[in-house]
């Protein structure tokens, strides 16, 4: 998941604290050049850091901009406004973290309920306004003693549900639909909007392939649509990097594939970086479509990222098979470049 925020480095210090985000990926502060549909045609400079928590999940790329002062949304986002609202994190014993988080004080939207599958799950709101959601995980891969794993997918704004199940289900292969609901929900108590009526759709995504996908694990995605509020775009009237989640990324492979794949469903590149694209630490071939109501989607297919930079170990992942997992060894080597408070 990309997260504007407004200082990397102290974002990065709480997502390492309360969400175990402690394993750097690569960390790099440059021009984003490649971005100008979304940066007002102009390129940006900027200072970025991609974060993994090792007991499993997605990661954090945690983006500033250094060239501006990112923006905050005008208006007071809700459920029911358009694109991505909520960040999803896996976790192990929700009711200890919950405890933790009230002890240190921190701003819980919700008390714990159940979500549309019925696991406890709750919301909380990180210092710089973002909203996610802890929620009873499965399919770990490594035990460090900590009480949550990274990202386990999002809840996203939609304006019309039917419309952008075959994005969701087809292109990015989220094809169980795990509930399908309408009505209100006690588990939204304390949300702005929870009150109202709302469908709710939950999808998963289990039968991952590739180089990470013992460490990515399963993933859901929560299409939220409003029956009694016309929702906004969460980024009317910004730039892509401006604060809070600015797009959702997934591991590929085979990006020409892709390319026709959504080409051929109406959702054609908005960027791509064409062939591999270094940022600094890592490479990769990166890409983005986009959703009818403004939510942004980035593939990367990723060529090579470090192991131990400081004695030149890199992973060169494009002389592998695509489909081929690493080995459990390799991914936990990972925690070389463990970033300690």
């Amino acid at each position: 998941m990309g997260i504007g925020v407004s200082n990397m480095h102290e974002a990065w210090r709480w997502y390492r604290k309360y969400f175990g985000m402690d394993i750097k990926v690569f960390e790099e502060a440059a021009e984003a050049a490649l971005m100008l549909p979304y940066t007002g045609g102009e390129p940006r400079s900027r200072h970025a850091a991609l974060a993994l928590n090792l007991q499993s999940g997605g990661g954090f790329e945690i983006w500033q901009y250094t060239s501006r002062t990112p923006e905050p949304a005008r208006f007071d986002i809700r459920l029911g406004d358009l694109g991505l609202f909520i960040c999803k994190i896996k976790c192990k014993d929700v009711a200890k973290t919950y405890e933790w988080y009230k002890k240190d004080n921190l701003d819980l939207v919700t008390e714990i309920g159940e979500d549309v599958l019925g696991r406890p799950h709750f919301y909380v709101r990180d210092p710089y306004g973002n909203i996610f959601e802890l929620v009873e995980g499965y399919g770990w891969f490594k035990d460090e003693n900590k009480l949550t794993g990274g990202v386990f997918g999002a809840v996203i704004g939609s304006s019309d549900i039917d419309r952008v199940l075959p994005l969701y289900q087809g292109i990015l292969e989220f094809s169980e639909m795990a509930a399908n609901k309408e009505g209100t929900y006690s588990d939204w108590k304390g949300m702005t909007g929870g009150n109202e009526k709302y469908r709710r759709v939950l999808l998963k995504a289990s039968d991952r392939k590739g180089a990470f996908s013992r460490l990515l694990g399963p993933g859901e995605l929560e299409l939220v649509e409003a029956k009694e509020y016309e929702g906004q775009r969460i980024y009317k009237d910004r730039l892509w990097g401006d604060l809070g989640f600015i797009h959702m990324c997934f591991d590929i492979n085979g990006m020409a594939e892709l390319k026709a794949k959504c080409e051929a469903a109406g959702y054609p590149f908005t960027v791509d970086s064409s062939e591999s694209f270094d940022m600094g630490e890592a490479a990769g071939h990166f890409t983005y479509i986009e959703d009818p109501d403004g939510a942004l989607i980035e593939f990367v297919e990723t060529h090579k990222v470090p192991i131990l930079k400081k004695v030149g170990w890199y992973l060169n992942l494009k002389k592998r098979a695509a489909d081929k997992p690493l080995p459990n060894w390799l991914i936990r080597a990972f925690a070389l470049n463990r970033v300690r408070d």
